[in-house]
């Protein structure tokens, strides 16, 4: 069995399984129909006998041995009627020789072999006391067990008929799990072989191969989605840090060169400056892939309002010192929330600095907790310039930078780490209009 392909197993145990049902099917009807038959005898040979004793009661033994010989029927070896002595002789009796009768003393009603000559066969009969003898009636069987044998080679012809189906539903299951086995082992290829559009097809119909099809596909999604990421993350690093890179080698090539220990340790300081930049840029990186791998048995039930109110004691000074007012809104009434406090932490204090790096001096910056519609909404409000709604989805693009920030420090990072956080909470960042400024929220479910 180890050698047989899965589909050959599976046409297998449906045969198997057809065959085991049938063979109990069988079982059962033959029971039942030898049970019926049985009590049907039992009935008729009970009801004989209950007749021939009342015949006795109202004429005795005369009267009973007229009975018997009335109710005889030329050439008809198969009924048993017999009265028999306490000695064991006949006194009266019908039907084949019965010597051995003398030696059934129980009382009741039984089936059993008569023996030679009658070549083994059956009787049904009943044993009634009468008076001082023993009243035998009953019936040889012969005719019954015919009946049984025809029953039996009709059940047999039904159990190979069923074997039969059951081969060819077999088959006809093989045919459909192969075929289904093998589409998706078809996409599974196409997608070894680097083509990650390749998807299974779904036949709606609610069953197991649709369930793993939706579940592949959106496996498949999310691995699509991750691999154009890698490559936007790739070709954006290589670019954001080859011009980096060059200034480091320029800088460090002109510290070298410079004789003036003055202008060294300048070119020296925009050395350092310059590493801090490339580091923070692999900074976000790490912090983003691992925002986007954390398990979800790292998140904990925290309360966000003591979450928000850390992070305004910590940004209230920095806001402050950079001229501009800071305030922490936060609602009355919020439930504990499933989240990581570390990244998200990592993530408010990501749109507090953005607000910093393009808010005007001496406006303000707003962090505000809220709920709405069943979500939290962490969300920092600054009197920037705000974001063009077109230019909104090249901002949380990784490596995205609109045109004015250029200019600014940075590699356009830390908007994506954001919205990594966001997706780790089932959540969304949304930027709309503060007219004037801009608002950064993360939206998380309350409920999950």
């Amino acid at each position: 069995m180890i050698w047989l392909s899965v589909t050959a197993r599976i046409a297998l145990l449906s045969i198997l399984l057809a065959l085991v049902s049938n063979l109990v099917l069988v079982a059962f009807v033959w029971k039942v129909v030898r049970d019926d038959a049985i009590d049907e005898l039992r009935r008729d040979t009970i009801e004989q006998s209950d007749a021939l004793i009342a015949v006795y009661r109202s004429g005795g033994l005369p009267a009973l041995g007229r009975t018997i010989r009335e109710a005889r029927t030329p050439g008809d070896v198969s009924r048993i009627v017999a009265v028999i002595a306490r000695d064991g002789r006949l006194i009266a009796g019908v039907g084949p020789e019965l010597d051995g009768f003398a030696r059934w003393p129980n009382l009741g009603f039984r089936i059993r072999a008569i023996g030679s000559p009658w070549a083994d066969r059956e009787v049904g009969y009943a044993v009634r006391q009468i008076g001082p003898y023993r009243l035998v009636s009953g019936r040889v069987l012969d005719d019954w067990d015919a009946e049984q044998r025809g029953i039996e080679r009709g059940l047999a012809a039904a159990m190979l008929l069923s074997l039969a189906l059951g081969v060819g539903g077999g088959l006809v299951v093989t045919r459909y799990v192969g075929r289904r086995l093998d589409r998706v082992a078809d996409v599974i290829e196409g997608v070894a072989a680097g083509d990650l559009s390749r998807r299974v097809g779904n036949a709606a119909s609610g069953d197991a191969f649709d369930r793993l099809a939706v579940r592949l596909n959106a496996m498949l999604d999310k691995t699509e989605r991750l691999m154009s990421e890698l490559r936007i993350v790739t070709d954006g690093l290589a670019h954001d840090l080859r011009s980096p890179l060059a200034r480091l080698r320029a800088k460090a090539e002109a510290a070298v060169l410079q004789a003036d220990p003055a202008q060294r340790e300048a070119a020296m300081g925009g050395l350092l400056i310059e590493t801090d930049l490339v580091m923070r840029m692999l900074s976000t990186m790490i912090e983003i892939t691992r925002a986007e791998s954390v398990s979800r048995d790292r998140l904990a039930r925290i309360d966000p309002a003591t979450l928000v109110e850390e992070i305004a004691d910590l940004y209230a000074p920095v806001v402050e010192d950079e001229g501009m007012r800071f305030e922490a809104i936060v609602a009355p009434v919020l439930p504990q929330i499933t989240l990581h406090r570390e990244l998200m932490t990592q993530a408010i204090a990501n749109l507090i600095d953005n607000a910093l790096r393009h808010a005007v001096q001496g406006g303000e910056i707003v962090l505000r907790l809220a709920l709405r519609d069943n979500e939290a909404r962490f969300q920092v409000e600054d009197r920037g310039p705000g974001i063009a709604e077109a230019d909104r989805a090249e901002a949380l693009r990784r490596f995205g930078r609109l045109d004015r920030a250029r200019s600014l420090p940075g590699a356009g990072l830390g908007m994506a780490l954001v919205e990594a956080v966001a997706r780790l909470h089932d959540g969304r960042v949304e930027l709309q209009d503060n007219a004037p400024g801009l608002i950064a929220a993360i939206v998380v479910p309350i409920s999950r």
